[in-house]
């Protein structure tokens, strides 16, 4: 089977395994995994924060940022399309009484600044008004197909977080996929960021695990929270370790997943019945459509998979496919091949 469904289906490389098996441990909930903790103290650093923690995954991570920087009763400000919003089970009302407030996405992932500025109303101090207290923004954009925050961009939007005296929250799950597309440094990145969290799986390979980053007294609540949620894990140093590997050996490498999917896209958009932009593709996400005379997306999908090839809807009758590093320009090329034969019959 060729995987394409998502970048969470990669497997931890050889060199992960072993170092797991090997890895030094002790208790991460008093402090004292000595692998846990220089992963964190590795990924603070490498994303230009004060202090960084382990968390088991990329919900959990989001939903401590919130938690820790919106009071119950606030606001977060969040994408109608991001993932905070759709994917993540509405964590920060359930568990925080924080209120979502989704805002409209651009095409290219980002939120417009009139639109955050709506939710913030003309007269602040009347008791009607759940006021925001972050704002949430998502780089590279999932559901808008891997797009990348630009630099002047992100540079607004902490201004207008500045002015309005909220915190800034940056999804960065496959931050550096944003990082390499762009050139810019994982760190030049997140700096905008009061928070940001990043995945040490998806195209990093790690089995397990995400990383939430920011300054210290926002991550000692974090770090409280995790806790609370059921995210304190004793000997963890096992997951880290293949972490520190993820950061030490993985990055540079989401060149390749980039090159595959455009090599994928241009592949596609050859094919008679495959409706795609082809300047949309940035990173690692593909997506498209399927010209409806041809089929519905759900049996495009189905029959597809019938001959090896996993894909998946992803809304607005789209199909997305991702590539990853288990995916060689070989497996892109069959991949081409089965939806040619699929689309001719």
């Amino acid at each position: 089977m060729i995987e394409m469904r998502s970048d969470t289906f990669t497997l931890p490389t050889a060199a992960m395994i072993t170092a797991m098996a090997s890895a030094e441990l002790g208790d991460d909930v008093y402090g004292e995994d000595p692998t846990v903790r220089r992963l964190e103290e590795e990924a603070a650093a490498l994303v230009g924060k004060e202090s960084a923690c382990l968390m088991p995954s990329g919900t959990m991570a989001n939903l401590c940022a919130l938690l820790a920087q919106a009071p119950r009763g606030t606001k977060a400000v969040v994408g109608n399309e991001s993932d905070i919003y759709l994917y993540e089970a509405g964590g920060a009302a359930v568990c925080g009484g924080v209120v979502y407030a989704p805002v409209a996405t651009r095409p290219n992932g980002e939120l417009a600044l009139a639109d955050l500025d709506a939710e913030f109303p003309d007269e602040p101090e009347d008791p009607q008004f759940a006021l925001p207290a972050v704002v949430c923004v998502e780089n590279t954009h999932n559901r808008c197909g891997g797009r990348v925050l630009a630099k002047d961009y992100l540079d607004e939007l902490r201004h207008f977080a500045d002015a309005r005296r909220v915190a800034l929250h940056l999804d960065g799950a496959r931050l550096f996929n944003a990082a390499v597309a762009s050139g810019r440094s994982a760190a030049d990145i997140a700096a905008v960021a009061d928070t940001v969290q990043f995945c040490l799986s998806k195209g990093l390979g790690a089995p397990v695990g995400s990383i939430l980053a920011g300054s210290h007294d926002v991550l000692v609540r974090a770090r409280r929270l995790r806790k609370m949620l059921g995210g304190g894990m004793r000997q963890a140093g096992v997951l880290a370790a293949a972490g520190r590997l993820a950061l030490t050996t993985m990055t540079d490498r989401l060149a390749e997943d980039h090159e595959h999917a455009r090599r994928l896209a241009e592949g596609l958009a050859d094919i008679p019945g495959v409706l795609i932009g082809l300047e949309t593709v940035e990173t690692n996400i593909v997506l498209f459509r399927i010209a409806p005379e041809r089929m519905g997306w759900q049996r495009f999908v189905d029959e597809v998979g019938e001959q090896g090839l996993a894909v998946a809807g992803f809304g607005h009758d789209r199909v997305r496919a991702v590539t990853h590093h288990g995916i060689g320009a070989a497996e892109v090329d069959r991949a081409i091949g089965v939806v040619a034969r699929v689309l001719a019959r």
